[in-house]
């Protein structure tokens, strides 16, 4: 996905424009992870269907919170993505009716779309390996995806004055 161009120039696009590209961008990945993360929900409940040992012995107790920790994570910050585009398309960036994108909203976008992949990536990774009932070193991403996601929030909030 492509992050929209927001540089002054004869070959950027207008404002309008970079808003409909960044609202598509969000759309786009919060749809596509929401279908993702709904499909890996899928995945668990057959595993859980099958009592397959990989998932619900006790010795992969860890592995099974991580894994459903990265569903139900990947699937909320989908909404939290899909959300931040129509709240884009449909009060502009700022609560006073600005259509106009500024430099904050690339961070924003950035924060959000980072954040998304970070967080459930961490809980997915830290199930594949479990070390004596402690998570992988994936888990290291879940503090550092949340981060962001929280700065991309608050901007998101803070602009909506």
């Amino acid at each position: 996905m492509k992050e929209p161009d927001e540089r002054a120039g004869s070959d950027a696009p207008s404002s309008a424009a970079a808003s409909t590209d960044y609202i598509r961008l969000h759309l786009k990945f919060g749809w596509w992870t929401l279908a993702l993360f709904l499909a890996m929900g899928i995945a668990l409940e057959v595993l859980h269907g099958l009592k397959l040992g990989l998932y619900l012995d006790v010795s992969n107790e860890t592995r099974r919170l991580m894994w459903t920790l990265a569903h139900a994570h990947g699937t909320l910050v989908a909404l939290v993505n899909i959300a931040f585009a129509l709240t884009l398309s449909t009060l502009g960036w700022g609560a006073r009716g600005d259509k106009t994108p500024t430099k904050g909203l690339r961070t924003v976008s950035r924060c959000l779309l980072a954040g998304g992949l970070l967080l459930p990536l961490g809980f997915l990774l830290g199930g594949v390996w479990i070390y004596d009932g402690d998570p992988g070193l994936g888990i290291l991403l879940v503090p550092v995806g949340a981060l962001l996601l929280l700065v991309g929030v608050v901007l998101v909030a803070r602009a909506q004055r």
